[in-house]
């Protein structure tokens, strides 16, 4: 069978840059029409198309429909909304750089991906991982400080330039800007 190609993909369906949306522009013997929308969510969250009887992910397939090629590593999504496949959302990245994007998991309480309160120590522990091991940064008494430290090591690991939305940025841009309120700047 051979691989699918941008000529192949744009007989088949049209994309939408600006929403993402895949539509058919054939009709599919009872199974879709022209203008359908193309694919389904799957378990994931992801959006998925069957295109020849083989199944992409429609952020792929948008790569291969805007510039010509699959892309040989990730297709991230910035936003990290899965089914967000605008063509302003999406950028081709190792797979390093998209673990690197992901969200903040749900058994974290502290607010800060890589931050955790030790009981052991009354102490904030702080780490951070690295190609698939996890560096232990220290245990810090201010929650601050356990933030700043996680920041440094991810500008040190080049994180900034794949997670669109540190925590530990975030944290400290707020309260540098509330500081400066404080104090009567802007």
């Amino acid at each position: 069978m051979n691989k699918l190609t941008q000529k192949r993909l744009k007989e088949l369906l049209d994309y939408n840059p600006e929403t993402g949306v895949f539509t058919w522009k054939i009709s599919r013997r009872g199974r879709s029409n022209v203008g359908e929308q193309a694919g389904y969510v799957n378990q994931i969250g992801y959006h998925m198309i069957g295109v020849d009887y083989k199944l992409y992910q429609a952020s792929r397939l948008a790569w291969l429909f805007m510039e010509g090629y699959f892309p040989e590593y990730d297709c991230d999504h910035i936003n990290r909304i899965r089914t967000d496949n605008r063509w302003i959302n999406l950028r081709h990245v190792s797979r390093q750089c998209n673990i690197r994007n992901s969200g903040r998991r749900s058994t974290n309480t502290s607010g800060i991906t890589g931050v955790s309160w030790c009981k052991q120590y009354d102490k904030w522990v702080v780490g951070i991982g690295i190609s698939g091991k996890v560096k232990h940064l220290g245990y810090f008494k201010d929650f601050t400080e356990a933030v700043k430290a996680r920041w440094e090591a991810e500008i040190e690991s080049d994180w900034p330039g794949c997670n669109s939305h540190s925590d530990a940025y975030c944290y400290l841009h707020t309260a540098q800007t509330i500081l400066d309120i404080g104090r009567g700047g802007a």
